[in-house]
C-alpha cells in the first residue's frame, strides 16, 4: 500500500499550483489560484522544452546583435533557521536553499532569462509553517492535508502559515522541485515570470523532510513564491 502511495503522490500531486502568499516580512500578491482539477499536472524532471518563449527571446536578442543573459557567481546565503517542528519533522536546510537557487537561476539563464541576484532568495519560515503542518498530519496518506490554505488536516487541525507554490514527494531536492515547477505552465507563470521584469524580485522558499506518522526524512514538501523586494 505505500508504494500505491508513493507513485498516487508522484503522479497526480506533483506539483500543485499555489499563488504567493504573504510572507512574515514581504507583501501578499494577488496571484490566481487555478483550481485542484487544473493542478494535478504529471509535470516530469528536467528542463523544460521551449515552450515558454525561450525560441521568441533568444531569436530577440539574436536580432538585436545580443546574447541571451549570462550566468552570475554567488549562491544563496540567506540564513535559514534550522528549524526541527514539534513533533520532529525537519526543516529547511542551507543546502536546500542554495539548491534551489543555482538550479532556478540555472533555469532561467538555460531559457534566455535574466538570473535573480543570490542575495534576492531567501527562506520563508511563514511557508515553513504551512509544511509543518502537512507533514504533522497523522494520517498514513501522503495526500492528507496537501493543498492550499482551506485544506483540511485528517485530525481537523486548521491551516496555519502561508501559502506558495507547492510541490513533494520521495527523493526531491530544492534542485528537483525548481525543475519541476519550471515544467508546469501555472507554476512557470506564477514562480519564473518570464515575461515579468525581474528588477527587484525576490524569491522565497521552505522545504521540510519527513513527516508523521512514518515518512522518512527523503519524503520531502516545499514551497516557493515570487515577491517584490
Amino acid at each position: 500500500m505505500w508504494g500505491t502511495a508513493i507513485i498516487t503522490i508522484v503522479v497526480l500531486a506533483l506539483p500543485f499550483v499555489g499563488g504567493s502568499g504573504p510572507g512574515l516580512a514581504a507583501p501578499a500578491h494577488a496571484d490566481a489560484l487555478p483550481t485542484q482539477a487544473t493542478d494535478r499536472t504529471n509535470a516530469p524532471v528536467g528542463t523544460a522544452g521551449l515552450a515558454s518563449g525561450t525560441l521568441e527571446r533568444r531569436e530577440a536578442y539574436a536580432a538585436a546583435g545580443q546574447s541571451c543573459p549570462a550566468a552570475i557567481d554567488g549562491t544563496a546565503s540567506d540564513r535559514v533557521g534550522g528549524t526541527t517542528s514539534p513533533l520532529g519533522v525537519g526543516g529547511t536546510t542551507q543546502d536546500d536553499l542554495a539548491e534551489f537557487a543555482a538550479a532556478f537561476n540555472a533555469i532561467r539563464i538555460e531559457n534566455c532569462l535574466e538570473p535573480i541576484s543570490f542575495d534576492n532568495f531567501s527562506w520563508d519560515s511563514c511557508m515553513e509553517h504551512r509544511l509543518f503542518w502537512m507533514a504533522e498530519d497523522p494520517s498514513t496518506d501522503p495526500l492528507s492535508a496537501w493543498g492550499h490554505l482551506g485544506s483540511e488536516r485528517s485530525d481537523g487541525v486548521p491551516s496555519v502559515g502561508c501559502d506558495g507554490n507547492l510541490a513533494g514527494g520521495p527523493d526531491n531536492t530544492g534542485s528537483t522541485v525548481a525543475y519541476k515547477w519550471w515544467v508546469s505552465d501555472a507554476h512557470r507563470a506564477s514562480l519564473y515570470r518570464p515575461g515579468a521584469d525581474s528588477a527587484g524580485a525576490c524569491i522565497a522558499f521552505a522545504m521540510t523532510h519527513g513527516g508523521v506518522p512514518n515518512e522518512a526524512a527523503g519524503f520531502t514538501r516545499a514551497a516557493a513564491r515570487w515577491y517584490d523586494c
